[in-house]
């Protein structure tokens, strides 16, 4: 399973109808999760709030501006092969604030995609996608240019 959890709730239709699509493509591939968190003032309540919906076996990324950058094919590859000893992939998307530090300690990975800053409704679309090119490269899909 791809589970997603992310701060803060889809108020712009746009935005919402751009994460169903690719949840709909991403479907036929796989199981994926869309964990929606309120937004809490303090970093470490959030973090609380997220711990609580991670289990075990679980391959933790945390979306952090400052990690590591992959190129699409790379991105595949981790995910075709984290698939081998893990069940689940936890993508965690802090809120305009960023992630707790304690988030990012129990991560595996921090995964960033830029230095440029996103607006994280946007963000969501962006990291579906990618997954779902992700499966269309590890299955030899035309897609991925």
């Amino acid at each position: 399973m791809i589970k997603i959890i992310c701060l803060g709730k889809l108020k712009e239709k746009y935005l919402i109808d751009l994460v169903n699509d690719y949840l709909n493509r991403l479907n036929k591939y796989h199981k994926v999760e869309l964990i929606e968190l309120k937004d809490e003032e303090n970093l470490e309540k959030e973090a609380l709030n997220i711990k609580k919906y991670i289990g075990n076996n679980e391959f933790i990324i945390a979306l952090d501006i400052n990690g590591k950058s992959f190129t699409s094919e790379e991105f595949a590859s981790l995910i075709d092969q984290t698939f081998i000893n893990y069940s689940t992939i936890t993508f965690i998307i802090g809120s305009s604030t960023g992630l707790d530090k304690s988030i990012k300690n129990i991560s595996n990975l921090r995964l960033s995609f830029s230095s440029f800053t996103f607006p994280h409704g946007l963000f969501r679309g962006i990291l579906l996608e990618q997954i779902y090119r992700a499966f269309k490269i590890n299955n030899h899909e035309t897609y991925h240019k």
